[in-house]
């Protein structure tokens, strides 16, 4: 699922490959999906994108935008990207293919659920788009110890630290895949209540979430996901389905899993206890 490392790492690889080319055909609900979410008729996007150019694309939260003159295509968290150069056989099931005048596509297919939205920024009222356009997004210089620090206030005490992080867009794009590394790195349960924490635990937080961000980004996502290429990212996780049962890396007991607020958690049962 698209969060903040991914969706940067992306947004690259789409301007490494597709910006600059001109669109030659789109075609949309190519393979129908009951929770694949579109803003335009097959025909409105056919009729808006072809002939327009690839203009910059960028992350924002879980989202990623491509610019297309007066317009955004933005992909939303669930949905993913694949690049086929020309000639490369396509896969039978997609949601939205976008071929370039090389002849060369972008495919966008969709899991469990996903959003592909073709939109004026002007005319667009989506929470979620702008409130990850408007917020600073960690490892920037605006995502500082004191905006932390009013995300914290406004917070109150009684919830948990996967609430605090990973809901109610506090930090759009940081959701409970990343979470997952940050909490371990900061020593903290996933159900740890915030009023309980000291100053020192806070410091350490906000350390985490900026320090395991940046080494996700500059890994090139984590590697549970896959980039435009179908790769693995090259950031490895401590705690995913992928080291359940496996010994913690700083202590050597068995990571266990939970289902907790609508997902599950991984933890360390030595290293993350409850206050």
């Amino acid at each position: 699922m698209l969060e903040i490392p991914e969706s940067l790492m992306i947004a690259k690889q789409l301007n490494d490959t597709v910006m600059g080319k001109k669109i030659i055909e789109v075609e949309s609900e190519h393979t129908k999906h009951g929770f694949a979410w579109y803003t335009k008729t097959p025909q409105e996007y056919r009729h808006i994108m072809e002939g327009k150019t690839v203009g910059e694309a960028c992350g924002i939260g879980s989202m990623v935008e491509m610019m297309l003159d007066e317009y955004r295509f933005v992909a939303g968290d669930g949905t993913n990207f694949r690049f086929y150069p020309a000639g490369v056989k396509l896969p039978e099931k997609y949601q939205m293919r976008i071929t370039f005048e090389d002849g060369s596509s972008l495919l966008c297919t969709v899991q469990m659920y996903g959003t592909m939205s073709l939109f004026q920024p002007e005319t667009y009222d989506n929470f979620y788009y702008h409130t990850a356009k408007e917020k600073p997004m960690p490892c920037t210089d605006a995502f500082d110890p004191a905006y932390f620090r009013s995300l914290r206030d406004e917070g109150g005490e009684n919830i948990s630290m996967k609430a605090f992080l990973a809901t109610n867009q506090r930090i759009p794009g940081l959701g409970n895949g990343v979470l997952q590394d940050i909490l371990l790195e900061a020593g903290l349960h996933p159900k740890q209540k915030i009023g309980r924490l000291r100053n020192s635990d806070w410091i350490r937080v906000y350390e985490a979430v900026t320090g395991v961000l940046q080494k996700m980004i500059t890994g090139g996502g984590r590697d549970t996901e896959r980039n435009i290429f179908g790769e693995s990212g090259g950031y490895i996780t401590k705690l995913s389905k992928k080291t359940v049962g496996k010994p913690c890396p700083y202590c050597g007991n068995t990571i266990q899993k939970m289902t907790y607020l609508g997902g599950t958690v991984y933890f360390c049962p030595a290293c993350q206890k409850i206050r």
